[in-house]
This record gives C-alpha cells, structure tokens and sequence, in this order.
C-alpha cells in the first residue's frame, strides 16, 4: 500500500495540517523582539528569555530548527514516559482515537524533538502491535459497529481499505460460481514428485 501523500510530509495535505495545528509546551531560551504579544499573560512588548508557552508544532518546527534555536520543546503527554509505557504494557487495548486523532502523523514529526529516540520506536511498536487486531476486526466488525469509533487516522483509512478487500472477496467467492483450480506448476510438480517415488520403488 503506498504511503499516504501527508507523509512526504505534503504541505497541501489536509492531515499533515491538522495534525501540525497540535500545541505543544516550549520554553524561549533568548528574548524576541517586538513578540510580546504571543504571551496573554503581559503587556510587555518584548518576549523575555525563559517564557514557557504552547505554540503549534509547524511553528516550533521553525524555531527550533538550526543550530542555534530559538526555543527548547517538551514532549506533548501522549508521548511521553507514561503513556509510552501504557502502550508498551498493551497498545490493542488503548483507544489511540481519545489519545489523538493524528497519533502517528502528529508523531513523525514530534519524534524530531527527541533526541532519544523514544517517540519513534513507540510508534514503531504500537503500529505492530495493533495491525493485526485492525485486519482482524475487519474480518469481524459485523459484530462491533463501533470499533471504528476506537481508531485513529491511520488506522481507520487501514481498516476501511481491509474491509472492502474482504467485502470484494466474499462476494467474488459467493457470486462469481468460479472453480478454483491448482495451478499447472503445483500439478506438474505432484506428478513429479510420483514419477520420483515409482522410480525408487
């Protein structure tokens, strides 16, 4: 399945830009001329030196790029320690829908911002884990309506794909009255196979 076009990233991409819209807490490590103003809490109209604010992450991607940044970033909570390790313990059991609905967009590119690598291979991890249980429950969402309700993005455009390939399948197998065959390669190979055995005996 190719990659949806957001994870180039696309700047065009409706996902990408939601996803980026997420505010995340940063701290200004020298004062800014003329921004008071992004701070509500004062009139002052400069930006002092260790303001803490929360600024969407297409912004903080900017600030903080070169070597001397503006700004230093913190994680947002879904990606820190303690929901890393909630994930690591059981990730089928998490609703990543309440978490965010841009789980592993708005994580491709929060990973950039730790140097650890952590954010990434929990990612990595909760992927895994749960695309089995996602073609699974496409196999199986007659029973639970809902289960769609429980996913992410990704996960959802996952899901419906998975579900309309079985759909496609069942009524292939149901209606097209085909005959299906062993192919001449596997048939050939049978009679091989006893021409080898008769020869032994």
């Amino acid at each position: 399945m190719a990659l949806h076009p957001s994870y180039a990233p696309n700047f065009y991409s409706i996902e990408d830009i939601l996803a980026t819209q997420e505010r995340i807490p940063c701290k200004f490590l020298g004062n800014v001329p003329d921004m008071g103003h992004l701070n509500p809490s004062t009139l002052e109209k400069d930006l002092a030196a260790g303001t803490v604010l929360e600024l969407p992450v297409w912004l903080v991607q900017e600030l903080s790029l070169g070597r001397h940044s503006i700004v230093a970033t913190e994680l947002p909570k879904i990606y820190k320690e303690s929901y890393r390790e909630i994930l690591k313990a059981d990730a089928c059991a998490v609703d990543l829908h309440k978490f965010n609905l841009y789980f592993y967009e708005l994580g491709k590119h929060i990973k950039h911002f730790d140097r650890k690598g952590d954010v990434h291979d929990i990612l990595l991890h909760t992927f895994k884990t749960r695309f089995r249980q996602i073609m699974d429950l496409a196999d199986h969402s007659v029973s639970d309506p809902t289960v769609q309700e429980r996913l992410e993005t990704l996960e959802a455009r996952l899901f419906s794909d998975a579900y309309d390939a079985r759909t496609k399948l069942n009524a292939w197998l149901v209606e097209s009255g085909a005959i299906l065959e062993a192919a001449n390669m596997v048939v050939n190979h049978k009679k091989r196979k006893r021409m080898n055995l008769d020869i032994i005996m």
